[in-house]
């Protein structure tokens, strides 16, 4: 692999990355030098790759073993693959701060998203940088929420989708399969070090062991971290981008923002139990 053009999208987060060719192997040099991309600026734009599905699954899988989607779309298409194909997304729940599958025990280390069909305007992704905001917190928050432990439910933001009758999932039978899960409030990145906020919008629903107002006020003053411009960079996509992120120490939030075809396909590596 040729050496990569860096350019940084914001002091805080995100780079676009130039002079890289996706659709053929990395090899392990190239592999070792996206990986450090990807932690030092967790937020990785590729333009107008245009990789095909297998060629995107296997851009991937050179990072870790490919993460089933616990909640799969019906496209008929690889399994690894989860189409997100909208036309009026607004309040579906993808425009709310999230973590991808944070309401599973080993939530995964990054995802993979191309852009198939992007509307004429708007459709933008926003992603936040979780261990700034973390540590914009002053020391007495810092110390309230070191230690506290968090639920991350799938069904926060499944019952969103069912209420606009956008999806007719089984709330019941998805929380059956797949049951509520604690994990720290502030994670430590197993690559890096760092601590970074672990919690939120779109499927965490309280913190545990506190009274029920006291987690409501904590969680939205820790979900406000993520809000601030400083902490974040905005991608507009063009069709054929690739976006690889860190998905252990970022947060993203999909604008809703467009009324024409927007179709995505994302692919995500397995991960580890936050710790």
């Amino acid at each position: 692999m040729s050496t990569p053009v860096v350019t940084t999208l914001t002091s805080s987060i995100g780079a676009e990355v130039s002079g890289v060719d996706l659709r053929r192997p990395l090899g392990p040099d190239g592999v070792g030098s996206i990986r450090e991309l990807l932690l030092a600026h967790q937020v990785l734009v590729f333009r107008e790759q245009h990789l095909d599905v297998e060629q995107h699954i296997a851009f991937a899988a050179q990072f870790g073993e490919v993460h089933l989607p616990p909640v799969p779309t019906k496209h008929g298409g690889p399994p690894e693959v989860n189409v997100l194909d909208q036309v009026n997304p607004k309040g579906d729940g993808a425009d709310r701060w999230h973590s991808d599958n944070s309401y599973i025990a080993v939530p995964p280390m990054g995802s993979v998203l191309k852009a198939v069909q992007i509307p004429p305007a708007g459709g933008d992704t926003c992603f936040a940088n979780m261990y700034d905001a973390y540590d914009n917190l002053s020391a007495p928050m810092k110390r309230y929420v070191d230690g506290l432990r968090a639920v991350h439910d799938v069904t926060r933001s499944l019952m969103l989708a069912v209420g606009r009758e956008n999806s007719d999932f089984d709330i019941d039978a998805m929380r059956a399969r797949l049951p509520p899960v604690e994990h720290p409030v502030v994670r430590t990145h197993p690559e890096t070090g760092r601590k970074l906020l672990y919690v939120n919008a779109a499927s965490t629903s309280h913190l545990v062991g506190v009274s029920h107002k006291e987690s409501e006020a904590m969680l939205e003053q820790l979900y406000a971290e993520a809000h601030s411009p400083e902490v974040q960079c905005r991608v507009r996509w063009r069709a054929g981008d690739i976006v690889f992120f860190d998905n252990r120490c970022t947060q993203h939030y999909a604008v809703p923002d467009y009324t024409e075809r927007r179709l995505m396909h994302r692919v995500t590596i397995k991960g580890d139990r936050p710790a």
